[in-house]
């Protein structure tokens, strides 16, 4: 399925909008005509970005203040998204990363990113299709990472959750070939946003593989547009995922260990 992706006047859902790539998702697809509904758990902020969205872009902007890692508000979160609004696009981007030795996190915390970048993101994609497959015409992007591709010591939640997102996604695919909706997953590198401090990882512009959000979001955008179905933006993390495939899942976490342990 290939054709620029119709965003104007249509209507989008982007998880954790409040910061970082979410943010950045919402404000590309204002920019390209395309009202957006806001949703994370903090609603002043997304209140406030609202605001400056429709200022800015001429579109309507909506907000949905959820903490989508509770059972049950992925739901509430999208019936109350799509109240007298047809949402044409989910950009699942909500979840969060932590960087220490698994037996030294605490396990809730674990659980709590578990719940956040796979349950909730399967939920809500799962809504998401129940209503677009019927009408033919819609599209899941799906927010994953380069960690999916190996095991990631000092990260081993994290790449393991990003894990079933990829695998996840990839399903979709093909059980929606055909049927009018696109389906992607994004695996970015590290990029300097708010989500790197939460993860306890230090990244800079100009490191390898390192991206400015708005870089990642403009290639998935453009990956939707070409009805790709994956894309890791920049050279260096499209060279990750393959070398993370090829080699011995024993080697990969080695050589992954080295690596967040530097950072």
């Amino acid at each position: 399925m290939s054709g620029r992706w119709a965003y104007s006047g249509r209507w989008a859902l982007v998880t954790g909008a409040s910061m970082g790539l979410g943010e950045t998702f919402a404000r590309a697809l204002a920019a390209r005509g395309m009202n957006v509904v806001l949703c994370a758990r903090s609603g002043e902020r997304l209140a406030a970005l609202a605001r400056e969205i429709e200022a800015e872009h001429g579109v309507r902007a909506a907000v949905v203040a959820a903490d989508l890692a509770r059972p049950g508000e992925p739901a509430r979160a999208w019936a109350e998204a799509g109240r007298d609004r047809t949402i044409d696009l989910l950009i699942n981007n909500a979840g969060f990363g932590l960087h220490g030795r698994f037996d030294e996190l605490a396990a809730d915390r674990q659980a709590e990113m578990v719940a956040l970048n796979c349950t909730a993101l399967l939920e809500l994609a799962h809504l998401a299709l129940g209503e677009m497959r019927p009408r033919g015409s819609g599209a899941v992007v799906n927010i994953g990472s380069v960690a999916a591709f190996q095991p990631v010591p000092m990260k081993a939640v994290y790449a393991a959750t990003k894990a079933f997102v990829l695998s996840l996604t990839q399903a979709l695919v093909e059980e929606n070939r055909g049927s009018g909706v696109r389906i992607l997953c994004v695996s970015p590198g590290p990029t300097p946003t708010g989500f790197q401090a939460v993860a306890g990882t230090r990244v800079r512009e100009g490191q390898m593989g390192v991206l400015r959000a708005e870089e990642v979001v403009d290639t998935a955008l453009a990956a939707l547009d070409a009805g790709k179905t994956h894309v890791a933006p920049g050279f260096a993390n499209r060279v990750s995922t393959v070398f993370g495939r090829m080699l011995p899942p024993a080697v990969a976490a080695r050589i992954a260990r080295r690596v967040n342990a530097a950072r």
